[in-house]
C-alpha cells in the first residue's frame, strides 16, 4: 500500500477518518482539517502530538508548516533533525539524537537525559545540566548557548511521544485509510463486525450512509 496515494491522503486533509485506528476522536478530525498533512511524516507528528501535554503545540505545528509564523531552529547543526517537525522537538528520539549531536551523548547516556527530563528531578536535572553544558563546551558552544538548548530539549522531553509509537500507528491508519479510501463498503463491513469499536455501530452507519453505501436492516431470511 502506497504510503503517498493522493485520494488516502485527502481522507486526513478532509478529516473523513471515522473508522481509522487513533485517528477517529472528534478533536483529532478538526485537527486534520486544520493540518491538511502532506505526508506521512504529518500524520505521524500529529498522531504524537494529539496527547495530553503535546496537543498545546499543534496549533504553533501548523501555523510553522504553512509559514504564517517562522520556522526557527534552537541550533543549525539541529536543522536537519527537526525539519520534518518544523523545528519542534515532537519526539523522545528528537531529545536523545539532539544530545548527541550537539554533546557527543552515546545513545545510552542520551536515553538517561530523556529519562531525567522526564521525571523532573532537580538533583538528577542538575547534574545532567553540567554534563552536557561540558561536552558542549567541548565542540565550541558557549554555555548560553548550551544552557538554552538544555532547557527547550528539557521542555519538550516532559511530554514527547516515542516516534517508534507514532509511526507504527500511523501507517496502520493509513493503510486502513486506503482500504477506506478505494474499498468503503468492504472496510465498512469489517468495521461493523468489530464490536469493540471506538464508537457505536449507528455511526459506522452513518458514516456509510454518508459515503452513499446502503447498509439493510437485519432480516431474518438473509445473511
Amino acid at each position: 500500500i502506497p504510503l503517498d496515494d493522493p485520494q488516502t491522503l485527502q481522507l486526513f486533509q478532509d478529516g473523513n477518518t471515522i473508522g481509522l485506528f487513533q485517528f477517529e476522536s472528534e478533536g483529532m478530525r478538526g485537527h486534520l482539517k486544520n493540518l491538511r498533512p502532506s505526508g506521512i511524516e504529518d500524520i505521524i507528528a500529529m498522531n504524537a502530538l494529539y496527547r495530553p501535554g503535546p496537543m498545546s503545540y499543534i496549533d504553533e505545528f501548523i501555523e510553522r508548516k504553512y509559514g504564517r509564523i517562522p520556522v526557527e531552529y534552537p541550533h543549525p547543526w539541529l536543522e536537519d533533525l527537526l525539519r520534518p517537525t518544523y523545528g519542534i522537538m515532537v519526539y523522545q528520539e528528537q531529545i536523545m539524537q539532539a544530545a548527541q549531536i550537539m554533546a557527543d551523548y552515546s545513545l545510552g547516556d542520551a536515553d538517561i537525559l530523556r529519562r531525567a527530563m522526564g521525571k523532573k528531578k532537580k538533583e538528577d536535572m542538575d547534574k545532567q545540566s553540567a554534563i552536557f553544558l561540558d561536552r558542549c563546551r567541548r565542540k565550541g558552544i558557549d554555555e548560553k548557548k548550551g544552557q538554552e538548548i538544555f532547557d527547550i530539549m528539557a521542555r519538550f522531553a516532559a511530554y514527547g511521544f516515542n516516534r517508534s509509537h507514532a509511526a507504527a500507528y500511523s501507517i496502520l491508519a493509513f493503510q486502513t485509510a486506503y482500504l477506506k479510501t478505494h474499498y468503503p463498503a468492504e472496510f465498512l463491513c469489517a468495521r461493523l463486525a468489530d464490536h469493540g469499536g471506538f464508537h457505536h455501530p449507528a455511526i459506522y452507519i452513518a458514516e456509510a450512509q454518508r459515503l452513499g453505501i446502503v447498509v439493510h436492516a437485519p432480516h431474518v431470511n438473509f445473511s
